[in-house]
Protein backbone atom coordinates (compact mmCIF):
# COMPACT_ATOMS: atom_id res chain seq x y z
CA UNK A 1 0.00 0.00 0.00
CA UNK A 2 1.57 3.74 -1.60
CA UNK A 3 -1.31 5.85 0.74
CA UNK A 4 -3.91 5.78 2.35
CA UNK A 5 -6.45 8.73 2.52
CA UNK A 6 -9.77 8.50 4.63
CA UNK A 7 -11.74 6.35 2.53
CA UNK A 8 -9.52 5.88 -0.76
CA UNK A 9 -5.83 4.29 -1.08
CA UNK A 10 -3.41 3.83 -3.56
CA UNK A 11 -1.73 0.74 -4.17
CA UNK A 12 1.69 0.36 -5.39
CA UNK A 13 2.19 -3.00 -7.14
CA UNK A 14 5.30 -5.12 -7.65
CA UNK A 15 6.24 -3.37 -11.22
CA UNK A 16 6.08 -0.24 -9.36
CA UNK A 17 3.04 0.99 -11.28
CA UNK A 18 0.00 2.80 -9.34
CA UNK A 19 -3.55 2.20 -8.70
CA UNK A 20 -6.13 3.88 -7.09
CA UNK A 21 -8.21 1.27 -5.24
CA UNK A 22 -11.54 1.15 -2.83
CA UNK A 23 -11.72 -1.05 0.41
CA UNK A 24 -14.13 -3.68 0.85
CA UNK A 25 -17.03 -2.16 3.47
CA UNK A 26 -16.26 -5.13 5.91
CA UNK A 27 -12.50 -4.23 6.62
CA UNK A 28 -13.54 -0.91 7.78
CA UNK A 29 -15.72 -1.58 10.65
CA UNK A 30 -19.17 -0.03 11.94
CA UNK A 31 -16.96 3.47 11.78
CA UNK A 32 -16.61 3.30 7.58
CA UNK A 33 -13.44 4.63 7.87
CA UNK A 34 -10.17 3.60 7.33
CA UNK A 35 -8.91 4.10 10.53
CA UNK A 36 -6.48 1.10 10.79
CA UNK A 37 -7.81 -1.40 8.86
CA UNK A 38 -5.45 -0.67 5.94
CA UNK A 39 -2.23 1.38 6.38
CA UNK A 40 0.96 2.24 4.09
CA UNK A 41 3.33 -0.87 4.07
CA UNK A 42 0.39 -3.14 4.10
CA UNK A 43 0.46 -6.23 1.89
CA UNK A 44 -3.44 -6.59 -0.03
CA UNK A 45 -5.38 -8.82 -2.33
CA UNK A 46 -7.77 -6.58 -4.64
CA UNK A 47 -10.52 -7.40 -7.10
CA UNK A 48 -11.33 -5.64 -10.59
CA UNK A 49 -14.91 -4.70 -12.09
CA UNK A 50 -15.23 -3.18 -14.76
CA UNK A 51 -12.88 0.07 -13.96
CA UNK A 52 -12.99 -0.09 -10.23
CA UNK A 53 -10.59 -1.88 -8.28
CA UNK A 54 -11.43 -2.61 -4.37
CA UNK A 55 -9.18 -3.80 -2.12
CA UNK A 56 -10.70 -6.86 -0.41
CA UNK A 57 -7.97 -8.31 1.75
CA UNK A 58 -5.43 -7.53 4.36
CA UNK A 59 -1.86 -9.82 4.54
CA UNK A 60 -0.84 -10.49 8.42
CA UNK A 61 1.84 -7.46 9.24
CA UNK A 62 5.06 -8.80 10.35
CA UNK A 63 4.96 -5.73 12.36
CA UNK A 64 3.31 -2.07 12.77
CA UNK A 65 4.49 1.13 14.27
CA UNK A 66 1.38 2.79 16.37
CA UNK A 67 1.08 5.99 18.51
CA UNK A 68 -1.63 7.36 20.61
CA UNK A 69 -4.27 9.15 18.54
CA UNK A 70 -5.10 12.75 19.43
CA UNK A 71 -8.35 13.19 21.99
CA UNK A 72 -9.56 12.15 25.29
CA UNK A 73 -10.15 8.71 24.26
CA UNK A 74 -7.06 6.44 24.18
CA UNK A 75 -7.01 5.04 20.77
CA UNK A 76 -4.42 3.58 18.88
CA UNK A 77 -3.40 4.70 15.51
CA UNK A 78 -1.36 2.66 13.03
CA UNK A 79 1.38 4.82 11.22
CA UNK A 80 2.74 2.37 8.88
CA UNK A 81 3.67 -1.43 8.68
CA UNK A 82 5.91 -3.98 7.38
CA UNK A 83 9.27 -2.25 8.48
CA UNK A 84 12.27 -2.50 8.28
CA UNK A 85 13.49 0.28 10.77
CA UNK A 86 12.42 3.82 11.63
CA UNK A 87 14.11 6.99 11.06
CA UNK A 88 13.54 9.74 13.34
CA UNK A 89 14.10 13.27 11.78
CA UNK A 90 15.26 16.12 13.97
CA UNK A 91 16.86 19.58 13.49
CA UNK A 92 19.57 21.07 16.34
CA UNK A 93 18.07 24.62 15.46
CA UNK A 94 14.99 25.71 13.37
CA UNK A 95 13.12 24.18 15.17
CA UNK A 96 15.63 23.31 18.33
CA UNK A 97 15.83 19.97 19.05
CA UNK A 98 12.37 18.31 21.03
CA UNK A 99 14.32 15.99 23.82
CA UNK A 100 10.66 14.47 24.54
CA UNK A 101 9.32 14.24 21.21
CA UNK A 102 12.52 12.00 20.35
CA UNK A 103 12.65 9.69 23.47
CA UNK A 104 8.46 8.88 22.80
CA UNK A 105 9.41 8.00 19.30
CA UNK A 106 12.52 6.04 20.02
CA UNK A 107 10.33 4.23 23.02
CA UNK A 108 7.91 3.64 20.55
CA UNK A 109 10.01 2.23 18.13
CA UNK A 110 11.91 -0.13 20.56
CA UNK A 111 8.61 -1.57 22.26
CA UNK A 112 7.08 -2.22 18.78
CA UNK A 113 10.55 -4.37 17.92
CA UNK A 114 11.87 -1.91 15.34
CA UNK A 115 15.60 -0.81 14.81
CA UNK A 116 15.31 2.99 15.07
CA UNK A 117 18.30 5.72 14.12
CA UNK A 118 18.51 9.42 14.73
CA UNK A 119 19.13 11.94 11.81
CA UNK A 120 20.18 15.39 12.92
CA UNK A 121 18.89 18.12 9.40
CA UNK A 122 20.55 21.26 9.10
CA UNK A 123 24.14 20.86 9.70
CA UNK A 124 24.71 24.10 8.48
CA UNK A 125 23.32 25.88 11.08
CA UNK A 126 25.03 24.13 13.85
CA UNK A 127 28.61 26.22 14.70
CA UNK A 128 28.41 25.08 18.00
CA UNK A 129 28.56 21.45 17.34
CA UNK A 130 25.09 20.50 19.55
CA UNK A 131 24.39 17.72 16.90
CA UNK A 132 27.44 15.70 18.01
CA UNK A 133 26.79 16.20 21.58
CA UNK A 134 22.79 15.19 21.01
CA UNK A 135 24.20 12.13 18.71
CA UNK A 136 26.37 11.15 21.20
CA UNK A 137 23.68 11.26 24.02
CA UNK A 138 21.51 8.82 21.72
CA UNK A 139 24.72 6.74 20.92
CA UNK A 140 24.67 5.56 24.61
CA UNK A 141 21.25 4.38 24.03
CA UNK A 142 22.46 2.27 21.30
CA UNK A 143 20.92 4.20 18.70
CA UNK A 144 22.97 4.89 15.48
CA UNK A 145 22.79 8.87 14.22
CA UNK A 146 23.65 10.79 11.13
CA UNK A 147 24.43 14.56 11.41
CA UNK A 148 23.26 16.02 7.46
CA UNK A 149 22.46 18.83 5.32
CA UNK A 150 20.36 18.56 2.44
CA UNK A 151 21.66 21.50 0.95
CA UNK A 152 25.54 20.28 0.51
CA UNK A 153 24.94 16.95 0.49
CA UNK A 154 26.61 16.36 3.77
CA UNK A 155 26.12 13.15 5.02
CA UNK A 156 23.70 12.11 2.65
CA UNK A 157 25.22 9.33 1.24
CA UNK A 158 25.91 7.51 4.48
CA UNK A 159 22.45 7.80 5.04
CA UNK A 160 21.54 6.68 1.92
CA UNK A 161 23.60 3.51 2.37
CA UNK A 162 21.73 2.91 5.75
CA UNK A 163 18.24 2.82 4.36
CA UNK A 164 19.57 0.51 0.83
CA UNK A 165 17.42 -2.65 0.82
CA UNK A 166 14.98 -1.52 4.06
CA UNK A 167 11.83 -0.39 4.61
CA UNK A 168 12.00 3.17 6.41
CA UNK A 169 9.31 5.18 8.52
CA UNK A 170 10.91 9.17 8.48
CA UNK A 171 8.98 10.91 11.23
CA UNK A 172 9.80 14.02 12.71
CA UNK A 173 8.54 17.15 14.13
CA UNK A 174 7.20 19.96 11.43
CA UNK A 175 9.61 21.81 10.16
CA UNK A 176 12.77 20.02 10.86
CA UNK A 177 13.25 19.46 7.05
CA UNK A 178 11.89 15.70 6.54
CA UNK A 179 10.58 16.37 3.29
CA UNK A 180 14.03 18.02 2.03
CA UNK A 181 15.83 15.22 3.14
CA UNK A 182 13.80 12.90 1.09
CA UNK A 183 14.31 14.63 -1.56
CA UNK A 184 17.79 14.59 -1.15
CA UNK A 185 18.08 11.25 -0.42
CA UNK A 186 16.22 10.38 -3.85
CA UNK A 187 16.65 13.32 -6.12
CA UNK A 188 14.02 13.85 -8.41
CA UNK A 189 10.98 13.17 -5.78
CA UNK A 190 10.21 16.78 -5.56
CA UNK A 191 8.47 16.71 -2.06
CA UNK A 192 6.85 19.81 -1.25
CA UNK A 193 8.81 21.15 2.10
CA UNK A 194 7.21 23.67 4.09
CA UNK A 195 9.90 25.42 6.68
CA UNK A 196 9.27 27.35 10.02
CA UNK A 197 7.07 29.71 11.25
CA UNK A 198 9.01 32.65 12.02
CA UNK A 199 6.68 33.91 14.43
CA UNK A 200 6.27 30.67 16.37
CA UNK A 201 9.43 28.75 15.64
CA UNK A 202 6.82 25.82 14.49
CA UNK A 203 6.86 24.12 11.31
CA UNK A 204 4.57 24.14 8.76
CA UNK A 205 2.70 20.72 7.64
CA UNK A 206 3.34 20.09 4.25
CA UNK A 207 3.05 16.15 4.25
CA UNK A 208 -0.89 15.22 4.94
CA UNK A 209 -0.83 11.46 4.66
CA UNK A 210 1.99 8.83 5.08
CA UNK A 211 3.22 7.74 1.94
CA UNK A 212 5.17 5.31 0.65
CA UNK A 213 8.05 5.85 -2.40
CA UNK A 214 10.01 3.50 -3.89
CA UNK A 215 12.44 5.43 -6.08
CA UNK A 216 14.03 2.45 -7.24
CA UNK A 217 14.08 -1.28 -6.49
CA UNK A 218 15.12 -1.74 -3.35
CA UNK A 219 15.04 1.53 -1.58
CA UNK A 220 11.58 2.12 0.16
CA UNK A 221 11.18 5.66 1.79
CA UNK A 222 7.75 6.11 3.81
CA UNK A 223 6.89 10.09 4.34
CA UNK A 224 4.80 11.04 7.08
CA UNK A 225 3.13 13.68 7.90
CA UNK A 226 5.11 16.26 10.22
CA UNK A 227 4.19 15.64 14.41
CA UNK A 228 3.70 18.15 17.47
CA UNK A 229 2.97 15.76 19.80
CA UNK A 230 3.52 12.13 20.20
CA UNK A 231 1.88 9.81 22.58
CA UNK A 232 3.35 6.21 23.29
CA UNK A 233 0.77 3.06 22.60
CA UNK A 234 0.93 0.33 24.36
CA UNK A 235 3.23 0.95 26.67
CA UNK A 236 2.71 0.85 30.09
CA UNK A 237 4.20 2.62 33.14
CA UNK A 238 5.56 -0.51 34.37
CA UNK A 239 7.07 -1.46 31.38
CA UNK A 240 8.20 1.45 29.61
CA UNK A 241 11.84 0.83 31.57
CA UNK A 242 12.46 -1.93 28.69
CA UNK A 243 11.71 0.72 26.40
CA UNK A 244 15.06 2.25 27.19
CA UNK A 245 17.63 -0.11 25.94
CA UNK A 246 20.65 1.32 27.83
CA UNK A 247 18.41 0.51 30.73
CA UNK A 248 18.34 -3.04 31.09
CA UNK A 249 22.05 -4.14 32.04
CA UNK A 250 20.99 -2.76 35.15
CA UNK A 251 17.99 -3.77 35.05
CA UNK A 252 17.51 -6.63 37.87
CA UNK A 253 20.63 -5.43 40.01
CA UNK A 254 18.92 -2.99 42.17
CA UNK A 255 18.94 -3.76 45.94
CA UNK A 256 15.03 -4.28 45.97
CA UNK A 257 13.51 -6.11 43.25
CA UNK A 258 10.70 -3.50 43.04
CA UNK A 259 12.51 -0.63 42.51
CA UNK A 260 11.10 2.18 40.82
CA UNK A 261 14.62 3.97 40.58
CA UNK A 262 13.87 7.09 42.78
CA UNK A 263 14.68 7.84 46.22
CA UNK A 264 15.49 3.69 47.08
CA UNK A 265 19.30 3.04 48.33
CA UNK A 266 21.53 0.98 46.29
CA UNK A 267 19.81 1.46 42.90
CA UNK A 268 21.55 0.37 39.72
CA UNK A 269 20.28 2.39 37.72
CA UNK A 270 20.55 5.16 39.35
CA UNK A 271 24.44 4.36 40.04
CA UNK A 272 24.41 3.89 36.46
CA UNK A 273 23.45 7.70 35.77
CA UNK A 274 25.96 8.56 38.26
CA UNK A 275 29.18 6.76 36.49
CA UNK A 276 28.30 8.34 33.45
CA UNK A 277 27.35 4.77 31.78
CA UNK A 278 23.50 6.06 31.28
CA UNK A 279 22.90 9.59 30.36
CA UNK A 280 21.68 11.38 32.95
CA UNK A 281 19.05 13.21 30.59
CA UNK A 282 18.01 9.90 29.25
CA UNK A 283 17.18 8.99 33.01
CA UNK A 284 15.37 12.17 33.54
CA UNK A 285 13.30 11.49 30.72
CA UNK A 286 12.68 8.15 31.64
CA UNK A 287 11.07 9.30 34.91
CA UNK A 288 9.03 12.37 33.57
CA UNK A 289 7.07 9.71 31.12
CA UNK A 290 6.71 7.30 33.13
CA UNK A 291 4.84 9.73 35.61
CA UNK A 292 3.14 10.96 32.61
CA UNK A 293 1.63 7.57 31.86
CA UNK A 294 1.16 6.44 35.63
CA UNK A 295 -1.78 9.44 35.67
CA UNK A 296 -2.93 7.96 32.44
CA UNK A 297 -3.32 4.95 33.67
CA UNK A 298 -5.52 6.03 36.93
CA UNK A 299 -7.36 8.70 34.74
CA UNK A 300 -8.80 5.42 32.44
Amino acid sequence: MSRVDFRSCTLLDDDDAQLEVGVLGRLMGRSKSLGNAVVVGDRVSFTIEGDRATIVEVEPRRNAFARRASGARPVGQVVAANLDQVVLVASAFQPRFREGLADRVLSQAEHSGLPARLVISKRDLDREHVAARILSDYARAGVPGHAVCSLTGEGIDELRHACETRRSLFLGHSGVGKSTLLNALSPGLALASGGVNRKTGKGRHTTSAAWLLRPRPGLELIDSPGVRTFGLWGVTARDLEQAYPEFRRFLGSCRFGDCRHGAEPACALREAVERGEVSERRFASFLNLRAELESEEERS
